[in-house]
């Protein structure tokens, strides 16, 4: 069955700006309340659950100058979708291109947002065009723009590694009423070294999830002031994703501080707080969580050489996840 047609992707172009993100919110607007409706609700199409049950496996494939050897481990891992029964699909450089023509694109966090921006630059640019600009784009703890003239999207990394930060840059769009199409952002690993208290962390997600639900066009029954009703704040409509923290091997980590700090129990601490904010879409809030921490459990130690940044194909997992999620949102199922 072909599913990306000229006709579907024009619309799809479209959908990225003017469908809402949460396509069943519709169906509750009144002239009295809005709320945000429950997760199931908000999970209108089931395909959306199933996003993140992917599968990896090593392909004897090695660039051509590597040396190899029957006797070692493989060269690559490679993934796809467990019994993909809503049809989704590896999107390739022409497709994501034409879903993305005309969008811009925010990606904030720390290195594992920045990563997640080299996956979506490397499939929009490719490799050789990513490469010229990978020196601006990794420097040091900085922010980073793009301009894809082929398409007209425009891409820009903000450096944002605590919670904080993000409530920040939030509260810029909103001051300025200029909203990208797509904002994807995280946080955790540095607030985990250097504050080290999950307690604090929650408190901050908690900030940052009525912060951006006041970008959202509608009122919510998680809004700060305990469910008055507002008026519209924005006319433009995001589409919201979380990237979650990866999975820690604290034996492989770095430093003698990352591996007193960055402990399995409080990695569990910080990731039950995310889970507690009402900030994650499972928990009825805005973001849809692009799950890192289980796709780089699932890809595994071979997947890491420092037990915290993995290897690119976890990262373009969850890059093709965010734009299947795109696909459903916009109502275009595969």
């Amino acid at each position: 069955m072909l599913f990306f047609s000229c006709a579907l992707f024009i619309t799809l172009a479209v959908g990225v700006h003017i469908t809402p993100y949460f396509p069943s919110i519709s169906a509750f607007l009144s002239a009295s309340e809005v709320i945000i409706p429950t997760p199931a609700i908000l999970y209108h199409d089931s395909c959306l659950l199933l996003l993140h049950r992917v599968v990896y496996k090593d392909v004897r494939e090695c660039d051509v100058d590597s040396n190899f050897d029957d006797t070692e481990s493989v060269c690559k891992r490679s993934w796809d979708w467990i019994k993909n029964e809503c049809e989704f699909q590896k999107l390739k450089r022409s497709d994501a291109s034409d879903l993305l023509n005309g969008s811009w694109v925010v990606v904030a966090g720390d290195s594992q947002s920045r990563l997640m921006a080299v996956s979506l630059l490397e499939l929009i640019m490719g490799s050789e065009g990513v490469e010229r600009i990978k020196g601006d784009l990794f420097k040091r703890h900085s922010d980073y723009s793009v301009m894809v003239e082929e398409i007209g999207m425009r891409l820009d990394f903000v450096w944002a590694p605590y919670v904080a930060n993000l409530t920040q840059l939030t509260l810029r769009y909103k001051g300025s009423k200029d909203f990208p199409d797509i904002l994807m952002m995280g946080a955790g690993l540095w607030d985990m070294l250097h504050v080290n208290n999950a307690t604090e962390f929650g408190v901050s997600l908690r900030v940052l999830r009525d912060n951006v639900l006041a970008l959202l066009p509608v009122s919510s029954s998680l809004d700060a002031g305990g469910g008055g009703v507002s008026e519209p704040k924005a006319s433009h409509l995001l589409h919201l994703f979380w990237v979650g923290m990866p999975t820690l091997i604290t034996s492989m980590l770095n430093t003698a501080e990352k591996k007193e700090r960055m402990t399995t129990a409080m990695y569990t601490s910080y990731d039950n707080e995310l889970a507690g904010s009402n900030l994650l879409r499972q928990s009825g809030g805005p973001l849809l969580k692009l799950d890192i921490g289980l796709l780089s459990e699932f890809c595994g130690p071979r997947c890491t050489s420092d037990g915290m940044h993995y290897d690119e194909v976890a990262y373009n997992t969850a890059l093709q996840i965010m734009l299947n999620a795109l696909l459903i949102e916009s109502n275009q199922k595969p």
